[in-house]
């Protein structure tokens, strides 16, 4: 019998398994360290240091997990349909065109409190729009979700370029980005939270999206575990036949869960647009993305999962600058290499250790 179709507790197949995956990727990180002649030990102490010894470490942890959760949602909701999209890159950057218009529109006139719900919803729709076509062109005409969300990625970076060189550039200057958003198209700082603590959050862009993504999850859960279309979304992902045999529209389902999964990717713009930057700049995305199908891969796509994985990317991404700089022999490449050994691992090799797990189990329940 094929060890897939065993059943495992769910403290091994969401906690155990990934836990095995994390620390062979970074045993295998370890090694590499050593073979350049730094110390495994210490290099693990850096990122630690780096990611969770101040206030500031925290800010940009957590800045940098905003995103992947945001990425990381919009991948699982689209995994649950059976769909395999990796255009939220592309989603994104449409989203963040959708919230720095409606910032440049609104911060003149209003605070940031009333820009921030009509930006969620501009960015929402404008990642959702961008997700349409490729979600049409797989209901419709069969054309794959992951040939046509990766063309729409090429794309959407394009119109990105030539709107910020040709349209949105501030006249006189040669920078491509939007000018300087006022105070009421900003996201606020969450610098109280480090205050609750004792720390400061220093120049950490950390700001109010974290709580939007909080809130996602929040949806994402209740929305595919707790409602009529969720049901449709899991029971087509599963098994498309019996979808069609229960009289679920597989075109309908498609496109909604399409269309959802774009409005999450693109929501994840009022991180970097409206929270750090302030402005709408060329690749300000910076793969999110493509790392987002890592933490909803990790996360086993689910919410809290998402939540917890995009945390250790995060780490990773801020305490990988921290290694770079304490350990000048550790590249950043150095740093890109191990994560993509968690990458690897976490995405591609997620059911490595599946059938030693389903063999032990099954000689301990026999015992």
């Amino acid at each position: 019998m094929s060890t897939a179709s065993v059943t495992l507790p769910r403290w091994i197949n969401y906690g155990l398994i990934p836990l095995l995956n994390l620390i062979v990727a970074f045993l295998i990180s370890g090694f590499v360290v050593w073979l350049i002649g730094e110390s495994p030990l210490a290099a693990l102490s850096l990122l630690i240091e780096g990611a969770f010894g101040s206030g500031e470490g925290i800010g940009f942890t957590l800045y940098y997990a905003t995103s992947f959760i945001f990425t990381g949602l919009s991948v699982a909701v689209a995994i649950h349909a059976g769909l395999f999209n990796i255009g939220s890159e592309g989603q994104a950057y449409i989203g963040g065109l959708g919230c720095a218009l409606v910032a440049l529109a609104l911060d003149h006139y209003v605070p940031w409190y009333v820009t921030m719900p009509v930006a969620v919803i501009g960015a929402g729709l404008f990642g959702a729009a961008w997700a349409f076509i490729p979600a049409f062109l797989q209901a419709k005409r069969g054309s794959h979700i992951v040939i046509t969300t990766i063309m729409f990625n090429y794309i959407a970076a394009a119109l990105m370029v030539y709107l910020l060189v040709h349209v949105l550039i501030v006249p006189g200057k040669m920078a491509p980005e939007t000018r300087t958003f006022l105070e009421g198209g900003q996201l606020p700082k969450l610098g109280w939270v480090m205050t609750m603590f004792g720390s400061k959050l220093g120049a950490a862009p950390f700001n109010v999206s974290f709580i939007i993504a909080l809130v996602a999850a929040w949806f994402v859960w209740v929305l595919v575990w707790r409602t009529k279309l969720g049901f449709e979304m899991r029971t087509l992902g599963v098994s498309p036949t019996a979808a069609s045999y229960a009289g679920i529209p597989y075109a309908r389902i498609v496109i909604i869960a399409m269309l959802l999964s774009g409005a999450l990717a693109g929501m994840m713009a009022l991180n970097p647009v409206m929270g750090s930057s302030a402005r709408l700049q060329v690749e300000f995305v910076g793969g999110a993305g493509f790392v987002g199908i890592a933490v909803s891969l990790m996360g086993r796509n689910h919410p809290l999962g998402i939540i917890f994985a995009a945390i250790l990317f995060g780490v990773l991404y801020q305490g990988g600058d921290w290694i770079s700089f304490e350990m000048p022999n550790i590249t950043r490449e150095m740093i890109l290499v191990i994560q993509g050994l968690v990458i690897l691992f976490a995405g591609a090799l997620e059911y490595m250790f599946r059938p030693a797990m389903v063999r032990i189990y099954q000689q301990f329940k026999r015992a």
